[in-house]
């Protein structure tokens, strides 16, 4: 077999070449492996690593890292709150001494709410999340193991924890992606969807009480960015990118509110 240079292919070889040269991105993206049905590996969770600190002492709640940063009383009454996407008052009450309920409302309507509770030994907490801001309630399960005491006479909830296993329902793990040349879309079965373009713009999250805007950009054909801002405020970036022969996407998570970092996957679905 001979090998031809290019000064020997005919001109109309030529420039078949380059168109077909010039259409090969637009054939890729008719096959981009974000495309398809995908769900959260469990087991890939990274919790974020900033510690959450609590403290319940005469009758005041503060918490850093739960559904809210917060510093409210414990009586079991709603309490207005400056008002977030998600709520406008929150309700804490002590259901014993080692269980506290924080509920998070919006114009009445519970949102939010979070059961804390510690083991009788007093060395690790378990957070269980209901958000009901879905059209199906969504749990998410938090286990944090103690890094600190709380001050002398407060109650057990009180101190440090490092968080180390998250858990989250199968109905809130599983997202459909499309990715174009034009843009990148997502659908969750409860009916939260985007179609952000690539062209900087922020687009609507349909179906989402929060009212979050969503900007899409392309990295390269396996890489994406996607910027969260609700009303105005950039609250979030998923740094997405395909990997392991397009079987997984690989998430990098900046929580720009916490100032946290956590990483999953999301493995694709036959």
């Amino acid at each position: 077999m001979s090998f031809v240079s290019i000064r020997e292919v005919p001109q109309e070889m030529t420039r078949l070449i380059i168109i077909l040269s010039l259409l090969l991105p637009a054939v890729s993206f008719c096959q981009s492996p974000f495309d398809g049905t995908w769900i959260i590996n469990q087991d890939t969770v990274q919790p974020p690593q900033k510690p959450a600190q609590f403290l319940l002492n005469n009758g005041m709640f503060r918490c850093s890292v739960c559904i809210v940063n917060m510093e409210i009383e414990a009586d079991g009454y709603d309490h207005k709150v400056a008002e977030a996407d998600y709520w406008d008052t929150v309700n804490v009450q002590m259901v014993d001494a080692h269980t506290v309920e924080i509920i998070a409302k919006k114009a009445g309507k519970t949102m939010l709410a979070e059961v804390d509770a510690i083991s009788p030994e007093g060395d690790t907490l378990t957070q269980l999340v209901k958000d009901t801001t879905e059209a199906d309630t969504v749990t998410i399960e938090t286990h944090n193991r103690r890094v600190e005491s709380g001050p002398a006479g407060s109650y057990a909830i009180s101190g440090t924890w490092r968080a180390y296993k998250t858990n989250r329902s199968s109905n809130g793990s599983i997202i459909k992606y499309k990715c174009t040349a034009d843009g990148f879309s997502g659908e969750t079965p409860l009916g939260e969807r985007f179609d952000a373009k690539f062209d900087g713009n922020y687009y609507p999250v349909q179906d989402d009480p929060g009212e979050t805007m969503v900007s899409a950009k392309l990295l390269s054909p396996n890489a994406v960015d996607l910027t969260h801002k609700p009303k105005g405020k950039i609250v979030s970036i998923s740094h997405m990118s395909v990997v392991h022969d397009g079987k997984t996407i690989h998430v990098v998570f900046e929580n720009k509110d916490a100032n946290t970092t956590k990483t999953f996957d999301f493995q694709k679905q036959p």
